[in-house]
């Protein structure tokens, strides 16, 4: 194929694409019409001549992932999926943007084939991209040999002038550089337009200077020249030191002349203007058509990529045969699956008396030897949440093999990255931070959760009760925010053995995200409980910690660092049941009569106790019931002294049933 003909093809699957985008749009009636427009070049050289993918295999292992950090431009990928040859079809294109269908007006992991992330939110796609690099650094150098390599697949992010404002880029940029991923290349749509209007209305540094700085190989390029994206690809793609940079300037609304390089082509208002266009395209008048050249193209093409596929595949057995213990590790990863953690786990011996950060340390050295696919993270905070992974080293350019990744003060990439490596689906990550700090990452959550992403979060330092470094850093309402995320398991333990059952609950589910929810602070082993039942108890959400043995006339909930007070009241009180309830959202899980027995329906006198915003607990004390909570900011001072103003001790704890008692009388 000759390079002439190769660029008139592209060209022409460009302006095919473009049609495909304008046609989605129209019939939905919503959409983003500017930024893909303007990356149809970039997406025919793309697609058309540079990634490696398997179009009926869109899980490939050495496929190119290609993340669309700028997600709004989802129809761009979608059309070009389409004539890909991926599973999506004409029929999901005039679906775009309608319930129930695979072209979603975001990206959605696990939706659509092709879609390597959930991205939407500017900026998450970029962080996503630096995990995936992990990820395959990683790969690589747990299975690649000097005699074969399997693993050498390029993480391809576009991104755009909104994604490379928003704080989270700069942060895993920084940690891209630092790296030296150097699989990772950068393709940034410098349209110099953002939704208000021209970008030197809120910009004016120079992007080029900041990721050099960072440690980025960068090149400029006119990003409608075909010929010039694929040229500075190839150059890319050849770095074994350096994560590249191409910043490609291309016209946002390309080709509608009423819109094209202002604000008015990020929506769908081009739209009206785009009957003009689909002539000049040489475009048939039929929606929703491609020309036969093209698609004749990229039949084509896809013959060769399955060439290119069964070239690996034959790279791949004789790598099997040669090193066959590498390979069923690798099939191990593969499938995700791993030999349970013992719910024992006869070598970890409970304390009498430690924090459940402290408790969680132990357990994560117990799992991390019988998995290691287990990764550990931190936001400077390995010291403080203990959560490194002993007998392994940082994860570094120098020591992919590292197990631990030192992120510095950098919350919100950590949550994006995390996600990056959990949609890879090889490595189960872990990160940490401070509960109160949760919030920077909360972003990152939300999208773990959406995406049923498996990350673990170790978030300590869990109440007010840290005591002296203050307000600031005490966690008032983290524990409600977080509760409040779908699809996210929130689970804050009491002591020894039910942090056992928590990290048994964390790593059983694959179906989402788990936050571990740990003190500073030590607490007492609650001997009164069975160590079997506390461990498993923490894995339905709630149990009964203390069952009453006459009638029942009251039921206190609790969670973490405040059942101990809970339990001391009701040894007092023979109608008395004491509930832990240390996740909601595995309760919530459980059918209507495992709760009711927990929880019975005819009592409906209950007093929950936790040192954390109340709303969450109304759903089970109900109107007649008592929230001991803390619902104001707290103040600088020891934990018995926060204790005692906020009530959260089992002497105001008998106080209220007592006069509960008296008003009953």
């Amino acid at each position: 194929m000759s390079k002439e003909y190769l660029s008139k093809i592209l060209q022409r699957s460009a302006d095919a694409s473009r049609g495909l985008v304008m046609d989605m749009i129209a019939a939905a009636k919503s959409g983003h019409l500017g930024t893909a427009l303007g990356l149809a070049e970039i997406g025919a050289a793309l697609w058309g001549n540079l990634l490696h993918y398997h179009p009926t295999e869109p899980r490939w292992l050495q496929r190119d992932r290609l993340v669309l950090s700028a997600g709004h431009a989802s129809a761009w990928l979608y059309a070009w999926l389409h004539l890909a040859g991926f599973d999506v079809t004409l029929g999901d294109l005039r679906s775009f943007r309608q319930k129930d269908s695979k072209t979603p007006g975001h990206p959605e992991f696990g939706l659509t084939p092709g879609v390597e992330c959930s991205t939407g939110p500017l900026g998450q796609g970029i962080g996503n991209a630096v995990g995936l690099a992990v990820s395959a650094k990683k790969m690589a150098a747990e299975f690649d040999t000097s005699s074969c390599g399997i693993f050498d697949h390029k993480v391809v992010c576009i991104c755009g002038d909104g994604c490379m404002q928003e704080g989270v880029s700069s942060e895993a940029c920084s940690l891209a550089g630092l790296w030296e991923l150097s699989n990772l290349i950068l393709i940034y749509d410098a349209n110099g337009v953002t939704l208000d209007g021209p970008l030197g209305h809120s910009q004016n540094e120079d992007v080029i200077k900041r990721f050099e700085a960072y440690g980025f190989e960068v090149q400029e390029i006119d990003g409608h020249n075909i010929s010039a994206i694929i040229r500075v690809y190839h150059q890319a793609a050849q770095s074994t030191r350096k994560p590249q940079l191409i910043v490609a300037h291309t016209t946002i609304g390309c080709g509608i002349a009423a819109i094209e390089g202002s604000s008015k082509a990020h929506g769908e208002s081009g739209i009206a203007y785009a009957g003009e266009l689909r002539p000049q395209l040489g475009l048939q008048k039929d929606e929703f058509s491609v020309p036969q050249a093209v698609g004749d193209f990229f039949k084509k093409h896809r013959q060769r990529q399955m060439e290119i596929y069964d070239q690996w595949q034959i790279r791949f057995e004789a790598w099997e045969r040669d090193f066959p213990e590498r390979a069923k590790a690798l099939k191990i990863l593969v499938s995700r699956k791993k030999s349970p953690i013992p719910l024992d786990m006869k070598d970890m011996l409970p304390m009498a008396c430690e924090a459940t950060r402290n408790a969680s340390a132990r357990v994560l050295q117990y799992v991390a030897k019988e998995d290691d696919s287990l990764i550990a993270g931190s936001a400077d905070l390995f010291s403080s949440c203990k959560n490194r992974i002993e007998g392994s080293e940082d994860f570094s350019a120098q020591n992919p093999l590292g197990r631990n990744l030192s992120f510095g003060v950098r919350e919100h990439a950590m949550g994006s990255i995390l996600n990056g490596i959990a949609y890879d689906g090889f490595f189960r990550p872990i990160g940490s931070t401070f509960l109160v700090f949760s919030d920077y990452m909360r972003p990152a959550i939300r999208m773990a959760a959406m995406a049923h992403l498996p990350v673990i979060y170790i978030f300590t330092h869990d109440s007010v009760l840290v005591g002296q470094d203050g307000p600031t850093h005490q966690p008032v309402e983290q524990l409600a925010s977080l509760r409040c995320i779908p699809n996210l398991d929130v689970l804050r333990p009491a002591d020894t053995e039910e942090t056992m059952g928590a990290w048994r609950a964390a790593l059983e589910r694959r179906d989402g995200p788990t936050a571990l929810i740990l003190s500073r602070q030590d607490l007492p082993l609650l001997e009164s409980i069975p160590d079997r039942l506390r461990r498993q108890g923490v894995r339905q959400g709630a149990y009964v910690a203390k069952r009453e043995s006459t009638n029942l006339r009251e039921i206190i909930l609790a969670s973490g660092s405040e059942l101990q007070h809970a339990l001391e009241v009701g040894k007092q009180h023979a109608d008395l049941r004491v509930v832990s309830m240390p996740c909601m959202e595995r309760f919530e899980r459980l059918t209507r009569e495992e709760k009711e027995k927990i929880l019975p329906p005819s009592c409906r006198r209950r007093i929950a106790l936790e040192a954390a915003c109340a709303q969450p607990w109304y759903r089970y004390v109900g109107p007649e019931g008592q929230v001991l909570s803390v619902d104001t900011f707290g103040f600088s001072a020891s934990a018995d002294e926060l204790q005692k103003h906020f009530g959260l001790t089992a002497t105001h704890l008998e106080d209220i049933l007592q006069k509960n008692h008296l008003e009953v009388l």
